[in-house]
C-alpha cells in the first residue's frame, strides 16, 4: 500500500473542528438526500477517513473497504445521528471501528504447515466466492434503493419483475402515465446510481 501523506495524519484535529453550524446544515441536507451536500461531506472527510485506515496499515483493497463501509454507515444512519455537528468524530469512530474489525479478520486467519497435505481441491470455491459478493453487492444496492422516494422503489421493483411486467400494468399500478414511466425509470436510477457512487 501507498503510504499516505504526513500531512493526513494531521487532517483529523482539523476536520474534527470543522464549522459546527455550517456541518449540522451539511449533514441535514445531505439526509435528506441533497447529493451536493454529500458530496461536500465526502471531500470535508475523505481524507480524514483514509488517514485513519493508514494508522492500522491496512493493505490498499481493506483500507478501500473500511472507506467505503464507513460512508455506507453513515448512509444507513444519518437520520438517527444525534449531534450532526460532530460528524467527524462519528466517522473517524466508524473508521477506527472498520479498521479494527479488518485487523481481527486478518488475525482468524490460520495457517498451516508448508507439508501439510489436503484430503481434495474445492472445486466450489469459486463459485462460493462469487456467490458472497453478488450476495453483497445486492445489499449495497438495496440499502441504495431504500433512500429513494417509495414510489421510485415500487417503480424499480416492477421494473425489475420476473416475468416482466408491461408499462401498461406498471402504470394502473403506480397511477403513473406510461410515457413518464421511462423518464421517471432514468432519474430512479441516475439517483440509484449517485448514492451507489458516494457508498
Amino acid at each position: 500500500m501507498t503510504a499516505m501523506p504526513q500531512e493526513l495524519f494531521s487532517l483529523e484535529v482539523a476536520d474534527l473542528n470543522a464549522d459546527s453550524s455550517n456541518i449540522t446544515a451539511l449533514v441535514r441536507r445531505a439526509a435528506t438526500g441533497d447529493m451536493q451536500a454529500w458530496n461536500l461531506l465526502v471531500d470535508q472527510y475523505g481524507r480524514l477517513i483514509w488517514s485513519i485506515t493508514a494508522r492500522f496499515k491496512l493493505i490498499e483493497s481493506d483500507a478501500a473497504d473500511v472507506v467505503q463501509t464507513t460512508w455506507m454507515r453513515l448512509i444507513e444512519h444519518i437520520h438517527r445521528i444525534e449531534q450532526p455537528d460532530r460528524i467527524g468524530s462519528w466517522l473517524a469512530s466508524t473508521a477506527r471501528n472498520e479498521c479494527l474489525r479488518h485487523v481481527a479478520a486478518r488475525k482468524r486467519l490460520v495457517l498451516v504447515h508448508e507439508d501439510a497435505e489436503f484430503d481434495g481441491v474445492d472445486h466450489h470455491g469459486p463459485e462460493v466466492d462469487e456467490a458472497l459478493l453478488a450476495a453483497e453487492r445486492a445489499q449495497v444496492v438495496r440499502e441504495a434503493m431504500a433512500h429513494l422516494p417509495a414510489q421510485w422503489q415500487q417503480l424499480l421493483e416492477l421494473l425489475m419483475a420476473d416475468p416482466p411486467i408491461s408499462y401498461a400494468e406498471i402504470s394502473d399500478q403506480l397511477g403513473l402515465p406510461v410515457g413518464s414511466i421511462g423518464p421517471t425509470r432514468g432519474r430512479c436510477l441516475a439517483k440509484l446510481r449517485v448514492l451507489l457512487e458516494a457508498s
